[in-house]
């Protein structure tokens, strides 16, 4: 893939060069208690599985909805846990083991972000985080549903035009960042929210780009996560799935936020 979620392509457990198991020869007897041996789990093989990633991620997520209630309690953590999510983010990006101690912390302090940016946006837009929620909750399920049933892939060629698109997108928000910080732009959100196209702010226009953008970087994290338990990965790299897919769900969940509040600005 040209461009997929650094939290997995920086990963070797994710990649094409997995080495598949070697068959061995097993006489009757031993294949007739085989048969009959209960089925063994991810802590039994040590290796990764889907359901073991499910896991993680579902305490991942707990944990940051428990820091996002905190956030919400207590607006003023979120600018603090901003720098160290990202520093956060980075150590386990690049580390080459996945420590669950450094992921769940993320969880957390990405919770109390998540929180104080939420209870910011509220108290100026009154109900958009709950739009904002399921939005993302609907996107999330789609894809996944859409993945599961094998009715879109990864491939090449998207993963080519998601890469421009992405580049694309980055640019444009440094861009947007430094005209609001001279002043240039005025509006809450510069360019996205003074620039209109046919009485359409501009920021609706590239927010729906960046959604369809986040659900298909969502189907790259899936497709790791399945290339990972083909690769019969360690169990520890569930982890690493589980992180990956945290850090898209909150930026596709900050990119509906801020949608919802561009379009209703």
């Amino acid at each position: 893939m040209a461009l997929t979620n650094p939290a997995f392509s920086t990963n070797p457990a994710f990649q094409n060069n997995g080495k598949a198991a070697t068959a061995t020869t097993v006489s009757a007897d031993n294949l007739e208690q085989l048969y009959q041996a209960p089925s063994a789990t991810s802590a039994d093989t040590d290796r990764m599985t889907v359901e073991d990633t499910i896991n993680k991620s579902a305490i991942s997520f707990g944990l940051l909805v428990v820091g996002a209630v905190v956030g919400w309690i207590v607006p003023g953590l979120w600018v603090f846990a901003a720098i160290v999510g990202f520093v956060l983010a980075l150590v386990n990006i690049f580390k080459k083991k996945p420590s669950p101690a450094l992921i769940l912390s993320y969880a957390g302090v990405q919770g109390l972000f998540v929180g104080g940016i939420s209870g910011l946006f509220e108290s100026i837009y009154p109900g958009i985080v709950i739009q904002a929620v399921i939005g993302t909750l609907a996107v999330v399920g789609v894809t996944l549903a859409l993945f599961a049933s094998g009715k879109i892939r990864a491939s090449a060629k998207a993963t080519k035009v998601f890469l421009i698109a992405m580049v694309g997108y980055l640019v444009y928000s440094l861009v947007n960042v430094v005209l609001m910080w001279t002043g240039v732009t005025h509006g809450m959100f510069g360019l996205s929210s003074d620039v209109k196209l046919f009485g359409i702010p501009l920021g609706v226009l590239i927010g729906v780009l960046v959604v369809i953008m986040g659900a298909y970087s969502l189907v790259l994290d899936f497709d790791f996560i399945q290339r990972g338990v083909q690769n019969r990965a360690p169990r520890i790299y569930g982890w690493s799935g589980a992180f990956g897919i945290m850090v898209t769900v909150i930026w596709l969940y900050l990119e509906i936020l801020r949608l919802l509040a561009i379009s209703r600005n």
